[in-house]
């Protein structure tokens, strides 16, 4: 919440002129270094002032006129650009109209006397306290370069080598600018130009300073970079803290503490509140955003933490004649916006206070001469119960002495100066225009050697582009053959994969085992199992050892077979079909029908090897004749049934008849 400077993080250079002239030769400055607690004191040339402050980079360099390390517009502007990235220069005294520092630093309660050294501290100390403005000649826009190191040569065909590896560089070297730009989220763009074999030069125009950005300028071999922050039309001031007026300040407190921020004209600044911060917190936000002249409570008597804020900032106090009531509050403050009561009720009694003092308010701005600062009078009048008149002679005295050092104007040049600035500029001018010709020069030259090159690699390419035809031909022809190959190659797999599976089957067969068969394992037959009577598991059966005509077929589950199921295990035409469970009618009858024997697994011994199954062909035998005798029997029940139904329906006849 706030910049304030402390003595963990920053270092502050006040600088005041000592002797001498910085138009002259040799002036030397008091120079205090300030770090919150400690002051050290040295008088130094501007050689070893500028030394020092590239050595140590202090956040700020404060002075009461920032002419005195400069003495003109353009060695300002020069200075500042001198400057580490992360330091500024802060003139304490204000902008382009600055108060006498004797006034500045009475007005914040800084120590101060005439002397050179006084005065730099007192400049320090009031930049520490973010008292003053930033002086700035640069945007927040920078320029980063990169280009060629070394020049490309005089062209020619056997420079094609050595320009396309310097291009090369170049684009590289952009890459990986580009890249870091966009590893920290930084807003840019990129003008790059391309050359022969990459760019001849590449601008990233960013948005940020360039102490956030993390490339850095440097020459190494074939690439340079250069970054530069783009110039602002003339000087700007920027004050170090958003808003340093007179204010109101309304104070609600309790377990959430508000604070609203009045202007004496009655309009509302900031509002804010918080469960969580502390006193030293709300005090921190309220100096940021203004001096309080009054601070005010919205309950009388005015509440003991309300009494700590005044006392703090010696501001008058104010209460109603009893306390503010809700709706009065709701009325007051219907036209400002608020996240909570506690926010309304702050807001209330600072609006309700400047109320209570319009009249003393407008009175005093009636006195008051044109040019002085209403607020400082005002802060005087009502905190320091002052009256007006002797507040305006008071600083009528303080104005006086210092007349001339409140001067920022350079000195006026003599003649011989002007000539001497007059052909400096002309010389400056003269030599930036030589810049831009031999530029131009270079960026023709770079033009001549990417066409000849691009001629050279046209005539290249054409010979080359009837050889690559006729090799990419053969290349696709190849690739068809090879390609046919591997699909026959997968074809023969799969062939050679099914010969494998079939005989592991039968090594399983061959390697089973009965404990009552001999060591031979004579007289055994192989068994298809076939889980469920499905057509499914028909199906997947045959595709992992296959059914054949002739097998012993083994259903698990035999229930619930229909038509087609029983059609398309009969088409393997097995030897005799096992089951466990009941056969559907349906299916009993196609199997018999296609004289397929159907016999009880249990009446097999049988054991199991893995997905196949081994049986004693003694009891498979047994299985089959018990089936013929009773297809037998069934035939003949058959061939009785029918004798019968056709007596039956002969003697039907007889009896129409």
């Amino acid at each position: 919440m706030s910049t304030r400077t402390s003595a963990l993080d920053a270092v502050v250079f006040g600088v005041d002129i000592q002797s001498g002239d910085v138009r002259g030769d040799a002036p030397s400055y008091a120079l205090v270094v300030y770090d919150g607690e400690d002051v050290t004191r040295d008088v130094v040339s501007h050689r070893k002032l500028r030394r020092l402050i590239e050595d140590e980079e202090p956040a700020i360099i404060a002075t009461d006129n920032m002419y005195e390390l400069a003495a003109d517009k353009d060695q300002l502007i020069h200075f500042l650009g001198s400057l580490p990235s992360g330091t500024k220069l802060v003139q304490v005294t204000g902008a382009e109209q600055p108060e006498p520092l004797s006034r500045v630093a009475k007005r914040h309660g800084i120590p101060y006397g005439k002397d050179p050294m006084q005065e730099a501290e007192a400049a320090a100390r009031l930049a520490a306290h973010n008292v003053g403005h930033e002086v700035s000649a640069f945007t927040d826009t920078t320029e980063v370069k990169v280009s060629r190191g070394r020049s490309t040569g005089s062209g020619g065909w056997s420079e094609d080598r050595y320009t396309r590896r310097i291009h090369g560089s170049v684009r590289k070297r952009a890459r990986e600018v580009e890249s870091a730009l966009e590893d920290e989220n930084l807003e840019y763009e990129r003008d790059a130009r391309e050359a022969y074999g990459g760019f001849a030069n590449a601008v990233f125009t960013v948005q940020a300073r360039p102490q956030d950005i993390p490339v850095s300028r440097n020459r190494s071999g074939d690439v340079r970079v250069e970054i530069e922050r783009e110039r602002r039309d003339g000087i700007e001031f920027q004050p170090l803290v958003k808003r340093r007026d007179h204010v109101v300040v309304g104070i609600d407190p309790g377990t959430t503490t508000a604070a609203a921020i009045v202007s004496l004209e009655g309009e509302v600044l900031d509002v804010w509140s918080s469960r969580t911060s502390d006193t030293a917190d709300v005090i921190e936000w309220i100096v940021e955003r203004g001096r309080p002249i009054i601070v005010a409570a919205d309950v009388t008597p005015m509440p003991e933490t309300v009494e700590k804020f005044r006392r703090s900032f010696d501001a008058a106090g104010w209460t109603p004649t009893s306390d503010l009531p809700i709706d009065e509050k709701q009325h007051r403050t219907r036209e400002e916006p608020y996240d909570d009561d506690h926010q309304r009720d702050a807001m209330a009694a600072a609006l309700y206070a400047v109320d209570a003092h319009e009249d003393q308010f407008e009175r005093i701005a009636e006195k008051l001469p044109p040019g002085l600062d209403r607020g400082e009078v005002t802060a005087r009048v009502v905190a320091g119960e002052e009256s007006v008149e002797a507040v305006l002679r008071d600083l009528d005295d303080d104005e006086e002495p210092e007349e001339e050092s409140a001067e920022h104007e350079p000195r006026e040049l003599t003649e011989e100066e002007r000539r001497i600035k007059d052909l400096e500029r002309q010389v400056d001018r003269l030599q930036s225009h030589v810049g831009t010709l031999e530029g131009r020069i270079e960026d023709r030259d770079d033009r001549i050697d990417e066409l000849e090159s691009k001629l050279s690699l046209a005539r290249r390419e054409e010979r080359t582009q009837v050889r690559k035809d006729r090799e990419v031909n053969r290349l696709e022809r190849k690739a068809n053959r090879l390609e046919r190959e591997r699909d026959e190659a997968r074809e023969a797999v799969e062939d050679l994969e099914g010969k494998v599976e079939r005989m592991k089957a039968l090594w399983k067969l061959d390697h089973s085992n009965f404990s009552d068969v001999s060591a031979k394992k004579e007289g055994l037959v192989p068994v298809k199992v076939i889980e469920k009577f499905t057509k499914g598991a028909i199906r997947e059966a045959d595709e992992q050892y296959g059914i054949a005509a002739g097998d012993v077929v083994f259903v698990r589950d035999a229930s619930g077979a229909g038509k087609s199921t029983a059609d398309l295990l009969a088409g393997f035409e097995p030897r005799v079909v096992l089951k466990q469970g009941g056969l559907s009618e349906i299916a009993d009858e196609i199997l018999f029908d296609e004289e397929i024997p159907v016999g009880p697994a249990d009446d097999v011994a049988m054991q199991e090897v893995d997905e196949l199954a081994v049986a004693r062909e003694d009891d498979v035998e047994a299985v089959i004749d018990d089936w013929h005798e009773r297809a037998e029997e069934r035939e003949r029940d058959r061939k009785a049934s029918m004798v019968d139904q056709l007596i039956s329906e002969h003697r039907a006849g007889d009896n129409e008849v």
